[in-house]
């Protein structure tokens, strides 16, 4: 029949993980001479597929992830791990062997946090009881960040801590220990004004006068510095705060990175796109009202494929239908469901682009 498709696996990319590829189902006459031009399926593989087609006699599939899982799937670029729950983190580093998450991003926000982050993150895998072959993958699947989030406190003592944090970060960097020196990213740092003193970030606006407004500016603008000098990408943390931050961003002359956890309209994603700036979502989408979800969609339909990513921001912004729990690295397919959905696309092809882009912008094999 012709138009239907399903998924062939065409090369066995690293970790043993089969990339997919979507083709037309051949006749069955042809499906001998694919096979055979196609010499890396091992023959066991090759009679399941050709058992399967001919089962199926051209019934359309979206995918042959029901029958056999050979997709990574659910990258996570920005959570905070050691603030998930205790009894959660093994739970999480398991999920992503089971999911064969290709990427899994721990995101540090103070200047001497990092090396506690991974500490912890090595005696959660121990506490795993994995083998060494699935700790191998874990350490190849998680990777570190260290930055300075716009805490008032940060802001006034920005100096000491951006100095800490350097030190910190080329510490790592020459550890012997390669999986120790996975920093892949500077941050989260960035501008906040959003005001919400009851809130988690206990943000007030009589905190921000001119010396703590312009304060934040700087400490922003010295951690692009920084990143620009050791050549790594921006984890941007930016609320209600878009002109401000593009300001620091043409006054560093700096567009390496991506904007997480996006709730800017579409006319303010347009300018950091256009300075060649990556898009992180996170499960807040999922709370969007029905008079605005076709705004949303536009949004969600107008950015690149090669410049979208997704995260939880765990364990904050729990998505839809777990909000109102703490949020979790295992909750972000609601996040892919949705935005799938909203871009007429598929969960898998969704993981598959948000994988290479996160190649592409950390600097991870793919």
């Amino acid at each position: 029949m012709p138009g239907t498709r399903i998924e062939l696996a065409r090369h066995f990319k690293y970790r043993g993980i089969l990339s997919p590829l979507c083709l037309p189902i051949p006749p069955s006459r042809q499906v001998k001479t694919l096979y055979k031009k196609e010499e890396f399926f091992t023959s066991s593989l090759r009679n399941f597929y050709y058992f399967f087609i001919r089962s199926v006699k051209y019934t359309h599939l979206h995918s042959l992830k029901t029958f056999i899982n050979i997709h990574n799937m659910y990258s996570d670029t920005h959570f905070h791990f050691n603030l998930i729950e205790e009894n959660k983190r093994v739970e999480v580093l398991k999920t992503f062997l089971e999911r064969k998450t290709f990427f899994a991003q721990d995101i540090g926000t103070h200047c001497d946090d990092l090396q506690s982050r991974q500490n912890l993150m090595v005696d959660s895998i121990l506490k795993a009881n994995l083998n060494n072959e699935d700790i191998e993958k874990l350490k190849r699947t998680v990777c570190f960040t260290a930055g300075i989030w716009p805490a008032v406190e940060a802001i006034k003592d920005r100096n000491s801590q951006v100095d800490i944090l350097e030190k910190e970060i080329l510490k790592a960097l020459h550890n012997e220990d390669a999986f120790l020196q996975k920093i892949t990213a500077l941050g989260e740092c960035g501008l906040d004004h959003h005001w919400n003193p009851s809130g988690v970030d206990g943000r007030c606006e009589s905190d921000f006068d001119s010396t703590v407004f312009f304060g934040e500016c700087e400490l922003f603008e010295m951690q692009l510095a920084l990143a620009k000098k050791l050549k790594l990408p921006v984890i941007c943390h930016s609320r209600d705060a878009a002109s401000d931050t593009l300001n620091c961003l043409k006054n560093m002359d700096y567009d390496n990175g991506v904007i997480h956890c996006c709730t800017y309209l579409i006319d303010d994603v347009k300018k950091f796109l256009d300075r060649g700036w990556y898009i992180g979502f996170t499960g807040s989408i999922t709370y969007t009202k029905k008079s605005k979800m076709e705004d949303m969609k536009q949004l969600l339909q107008y950015i690149p494929e090669d410049r979208i990513l997704l995260e939880t921001d765990a364990p904050y912004l729990a998505p839809v239908p777990m909000r109102g729990n703490p949020n979790t690295p295992i909750f972000i397919e609601y996040v892919y469901k949705m935005i799938a959905e909203m871009r007429s696309t598929s969960v898998e092809h969704l993981s598959a682009i948000v994988d290479k882009n996160c190649s592409s912008l950390f600097g991870v094999e793919a």
